[in-house]
């Protein structure tokens, strides 16, 4: 059924990447890896081009092997839900879980800026990348290019609402100022 729903209100989860099995499972890549939330969702937003879209209820949602086997309500078939490989996710805002804690959207991140504990403020939060073990976040600033990976003992806090972030960073991760 149509929702009139504002953009605004609406959170991009993923993007549907393929079927999986004959049960009408679909395979969606989170843009976050975050996972619960779409578990507790009460319905979906899935759309091939802006501005349109279908909402859907979902009837379990399970983690495999890094995407999220979805399955919706009444299309119990992979049949019914082939067209729908291709479309982005889209939960309602008001649905997502705040992440856990240390855990944000990096919607909500970029751009956003650092301060060390002891080197002050080194820049604004521009890019993030993931490796194998952990995210690492790219802040640009007056040092440079700073990497901090993105674990517990790093990151003190995250001020959303300031639009500033507190790190605690080892020394070595903040190209030290030339020693004359």
């Amino acid at each position: 059924g149509v929702m009139s729903t504002s953009e605004i209100d609406l959170f991009h989860y993923g993007t549907i990447v393929g079927t999986h099995g004959l049960k009408g499972d679909l395979k969606v890549r989170p843009v976050d890896g975050q996972s619960s939330s779409l578990e507790n969702a009460t319905r979906v937003l899935l759309r091939k081009t802006p501005g349109s879209g279908e909402w859907y209820v979902p009837v379990r949602a399970t983690l495999h092997k890094g995407k999220i086997l979805l399955r919706l309500q009444e299309h119990e078939n992979i049949n019914l839900v082939e067209t729908l490989v291709g479309c982005d996710l889209f939960l309602l805002r008001s649905e997502v879980e705040e992440p856990e804690p240390g855990g944000h959207y990096w919607q909500e991140l970029q751009g956003i800026a650092v301060t060390d504990k002891r080197c002050g403020e080194i820049g604004t939060l521009e890019n993030k990348f993931t490796t194998a073990a952990h995210d690492v976040y790219v802040v640009e600033g007056p040092f440079g290019e700073v990497l901090i990976p993105v674990v517990d003992q790093f990151i003190c806090a995250v001020d959303l609402a300031g639009k500033r972030m507190t790190v605690d960073l080892p020394e070595g991760l903040v190209p030290e100022p030339d020693a004359d």
